[in-house]
């Protein structure tokens, strides 16, 4: 059969930072939450690598149907600006479409817009229909995710072993984590993949804030994705990634939670979440530099 060729675009305006959106787009945490198109679709993360060279595989899986396997390589990485990756769709071991797919980011601190170029080969059959409605519903959900989420961000001057050694140990974690005048009392912590997080943080008035993170990826130096629960097994409240990136001798952590609902969001940012988060990374290094 003759291959179909064509050129794909997509545009999307977010209410949300270039930064948050880039996010979105790049960090393997987030793109797990949006990428399935539909509610009965799910989408099974085997590896996830956004960095030049790097590749991401996943599975999407439809009851009744058979797997179909998705490998994205990415080829050219410009933080908040533009990624360019190949895809590569396959169906019981047979390719069904490759495709060069760029994504480029522009706005400001209210504002962005996400623009997505594909470039369409069509290896089994024309699979123009199924790309259209593919990306439609995944940067639907993308939208939706960036809109409730927020991403906070500290170089700090310290090599990175050290800044994820102060992080992902359960001895010190405690001592530095939550915003200033807060304290943390563990029940128990067990920081890896698999592993769980309960503790009370404590408020200066003495207000107790039960907490449950729920560890899903633990990469050494890399990044930690978990799930933060009200309390112990409670309801969701939030997906929360932490990476780790060196920078010129430092070490830039990016933190990031996406909210279960846009309100519980916006509750989050009245509440002043934004700034008790900044100060939840400044304990962090005042901890380091101090170690």
């Amino acid at each position: 059969m003759n291959n179909h060729f064509a050129t794909l675009t997509f545009e999307r305006q977010v209410t949300a930072p270039v930064e948050t959106l880039w996010q979105a787009w790049t960090a393997p945490a987030a793109r797990a939450v949006w990428a399935a198109p539909s509610p009965s679709v799910t989408v099974d993360f085997l590896e996830a690598d956004t960095r030049v060279g790097g590749r991401e595989v996943s599975l999407c899986k439809i009851k009744g149907h058979p797997d179909i396997r998705c490998e994205c390589g990415w080829l050219a990485v410009q933080p908040a600006q533009r990624s360019v990756n190949y895809e590569v769709i396959s169906s019981e071991g047979v390719p069904q479409s490759a495709a060069l797919v760029t994504a480029d980011i522009s706005g400001t601190d209210a504002r962005s817009r996400l623009t997505v170029t594909v470039q369409l080969s069509s290896l089994a059959a024309d699979m123009e229909a199924d790309y259209r409605e593919g990306f439609d519903a995944g940067l639907d959900n993308l939208a939706d995710v960036a809109g409730r989420m927020m991403v906070l961000q500290r170089v700090i001057h310290a090599p990175r072993s050290i800044v994820w050694g102060a992080w992902m140990n359960p001895e010190t974690l405690p001592q530095w984590w939550g915003p200033e005048g807060f304290s943390c009392r563990t029940k128990r912590i067990d920081l890896r993949t698999g592993g769980d997080w309960v503790f009370d943080m404590i408020a200066p008035d003495g207000t107790i804030y039960p907490n449950h993170h729920r560890y899903i990826e633990v990469q050494p130096e890399n990044r930690i994705g978990y799930t933060l629960l009200w309390g112990e097994n409670g309801p969701k409240h939030a997906d929360a990634w932490a990476s780790f990136e060196d920078q010129d001798g430092a070490t830039k952590v990016t933190l990031g939670m996406i909210f279960s609902t846009a309100a519980e969001f916006q509750e989050a940012r009245n509440f002043g979440a934004v700034e008790l988060g900044h100060q939840t990374l400044g304990k962090l290094e005042r901890f380091i530099i101090s170690s």
